[in-house]
């Protein structure tokens, strides 16, 4: 069995590369791609694999995309931070998916499905891209959070966030005029939330908006240095395996 994963986050695809050996010594892990160009790039060029497992979020958009641009023609099994209730309109179009992070029993259950509806993904047209992402609501992003703060409830618009980050172990939202208010959500569950064309995951403490970009500089290391329009308490660094998807996003509005 050939199989690709397409993730972002370098540290999960690893993880799930090691958990598929495992539990499915025969197959192969024949590529890892970290974004929507990697994976179009790739999937033109390349004999269709058995099983793909893709990340619903990744850097430069969302998954979906890529189905735009390339016919797929096996199972895919989706991976995300995504709450249930954004699950039935994946569900419905015969994909199966697996919440982050990633265990064995999950990964076993995917495999058993695929494999049970082998003949299915062969038969069956690409779901209908549109009508998902519209039932999702995954084409605009979450508009507002309602936070609690000094006894009081308040709706932050979503485009007042600056960034999210994580503080003192918790999600907590900056908004442009430099207030704070601590959220329940993990910031796997925010970014899940957040349009990717407004919102990137510069690394594992920060999400950024698009409108609080002041400026990049090149870092040592082949890293990038991003610096806000609201100061930050550390320097924003981000690795040499997400500064091509980091520009693209920047660039592609």
């Amino acid at each position: 069995m050939q199989i690709i994963i397409i993730e972002d986050e370098l540290k999960a695809a690893k993880s799930l590369a090691a958990m598929i050996s495992k539990l499915r010594p025969g197959a192969t892990v024949a590529a890892q791609l970290q974004s929507i160009e990697d994976a179009v790039n790739y999937l033109s060029r390349n004999e269709t694999p058995d099983l793909i497992f893709m990340d619903i979020q990744l850097s430069d958009g969302l998954c979906f995309e890529i189905f735009k641009s390339v016919k797929i023609q096996c199972p895919v099994v989706f991976c995300t931070a995504y709450g249930e209730y954004t699950m039935d309109a994946i569900k419905a179009n015969g994909i199966d998916y697996i919440l982050k992070p990633f265990s064995k029993e999950a990964l076993q259950e995917a495999f058993e499905k695929v494999e049970s509806f082998k003949n299915f993904f062969q038969q069956h047209t690409q779901p209908d891209l549109d009508g998902l992402l519209k039932k999702i609501g995954l084409d605009e992003g979450k508009k507002s959070f309602l936070v609690f703060k000094n006894n009081k409830y308040t709706t932050i618009q979503t485009e007042q966030i600056a960034f999210i980050y994580i503080k003192y172990d918790s999600s907590t939202i900056m908004t442009f005029q430099g207030q704070e208010y601590a959220i329940d959500q993990s910031l796997d569950q925010v970014q899940g939330l957040l349009s990717a064309r407004q919102f990137f995951r510069l690394n594992r403490q920060y999400l950024v908006n698009f409108s609080a970009v002041k400026e990049v500089e090149h870092y040592f290391a082949r890293k990038l240095l991003v610096k806000l329009t609201v100061p930050t308490a550390e320097k924003l660094l981000i690795g040499k395996e997400k500064t091509s998807s980091f520009l693209n996003w920047l660039e592609n509005r």
